[in-house]
């Protein structure tokens, strides 16, 4: 049996779980999991600023922290934390932490053969929309390729103490460790599929512990303190879901269903790199305090096709806010979002977008959120989104003034006008899997 944990759900996540997770009990393996579309899209805008960078920045001290606790006690990491960067990840990594050994997984940046791949007939249609490429083509920032657990276990078969990978799928990180140990070959559908259902269990951090779960959560204790998940693989694919003892949070079969149900289409065939996986052959019971098992997991082959990230240049926005008091709260910034876009009509300024938000009365649940007669106070928001960046700046313009042309009760401005962004918008696409080829390097 290996122990894998997963110690972070998205960049940005609690800095302390994985030390916490390397220090609080024994481990084979901490994944930490920094990537999602719009993180891709936050990385491109930083290497756009500086080359250097493109990577999660949070990983080469994290590791720098934790490099002695990692020789003491015989863990290796594996971590997506290279982004559009993973060399100058790694060369960060061991400017921090000398002496690691360090393998980045290449291979899915395919940005520089994009007029290649399209002169071979690959078109990269928008799986969602059905667009042909052509319409974004002279925009595209970044393609990259979802790539699967393989290439990351040969990673690990270097002797690495870290292996940094780009872009691949999340569940990878988890599968990895138990190829490399099991000896688990590509045809070993049913283990490899054990190998996904266990890392997408995992991959959203605290999420399968107790955190963001709805069903009794007022009775969970010390989430100041929660403990972050850990697989217990078998060698067959069976496998254990738990935390360390005496942390916070919960572990139970509602916690792991629920995690199961996330971010999923068909349950019968969860498609990854390396196989599809059947959700509905699971067995998940409770096997003791915190810890749940998890067998029966089926798997078919993988199909001929890897998933493309792409990210485009879509134009700019701004997001302003001010808050209004009660009384009449509600009634003063529905007003005040009718004299922005007046303002806005007069000037003649046209956007793709105008999107207004009242939070504290239904920005999140819409007509099914429960009506509040007189709220103490009411969060107006206002975005816009267009191509033409200084339309957008003349928007940031018109919402400060209100604070003495408008409605009374205006507070909450403290910033100032709102910044003007670039929108990097996401782009999914298929390829043959024929034409994307991982290699591993060691970085000195």
């Amino acid at each position: 049996m290996i122990r894998i944990a997963n110690g972070q759900g998205f960049w940005g996540d609690w800095l302390e779980a994985p030390v916490r997770l390397v220090e609080q009990g024994p481990l084979d393996y901490l994944t930490l999991d920094y990537l999602a579309e719009v993180t891709m899209a936050i990385l491109q805008k930083q290497r756009q600023r500086d080359p250097s960078l493109g990577y999660a920045r949070d990983f080469p001290p994290l590791i720098g922290r934790l490099a002695a606790s990692l020789r003491e006690r015989g863990v290796a990491v594996l971590a997506n934390a290279g982004g559009l960067n993973p060399v100058a990840c790694a060369r960060e990594v061991l400017r921090l932490a000398p002496g690691l050994k360090v393998a980045v997984v290449l291979g899915d940046d395919l940005t520089p053969r994009v007029g290649e791949l399209l002169d071979k007939g690959h078109p990269m249609t928008n799986m969602d929309t059905g667009e042909p490429i052509e319409a974004i083509r002279d925009r595209i920032l970044s393609v990259n390729a979802y790539l699967g657990a393989f290439p990351l276990a040969e990673a690990l078969a270097t002797g690495a103490d870290v292996v940094i990978s780009g872009r691949c799928a999340d569940a990878a990180l988890v599968c990895a460790p138990a190829i490399h140990r099991f000896g688990w070959r590509p045809g070993d559908w049913d283990r490899l599929a054990a190998g996904m259902v266990a890392g997408h269990i995992v991959e959203c951090g605290a999420q399968v512990t107790g955190g963001n779960t709805q069903a009794g959560w007022e009775g969970l204790e010390n989430l100041d303190e929660i403990g972050y998940p850990i697989v217990e693989m078998d060698p067959d694919g069976s496998f254990q879901i738990t935390k360390h003892p005496r942390t916070g949070g919960l572990v139970n079969a509602h916690t792991v269903k629920e995690q199961l149900l996330y971010e999923i289409g068909d349950p019968s065939a969860y498609h990854t790199p390396d196989c599809i996986a059947d959700f509905t052959s699971l067995r998940v019971r409770d096997a003791g305090p915190d810890r749940v098992r998890v067998t029966g997991a089926s798997g078919a082959p993988a199909t001929e096709f890897l998933k493309l990230s792409i990210n485009y240049s879509a134009g700019w926005k701004a997001i302003g806010t001010l808050v209004y008091t009660w009384p009449q709260a509600v009634e003063k910034a529905r007003a005040a979002d009718r004299i922005v876009r007046r303002r806005l009509e007069t000037l003649g300024l046209r956007f793709d977008e105008i999107y207004t938000e009242f939070l504290g009365l239904d920005a999140c649940h819409g007509r099914a959120a429960p009506r509040v007669a007189d709220p103490p106070e009411v969060q107006l928001r206002i975005g816009v989104r267009g191509p033409d960046r200084a339309a957008v700046d003349r928007f940031t313009r018109e919402l400060i003034p209100l604070v003495l042309s408008g409605p009374p009760g205006a507070t909450g401005y403290g910033e100032g006008r709102p910044a003007v962004r670039e929108v990097v918008a996401y782009w999914p696409a298929l390829l043959p899997r024929t034409e994307v080829q991982a290699r591993i390097e060691v970085v000195e």
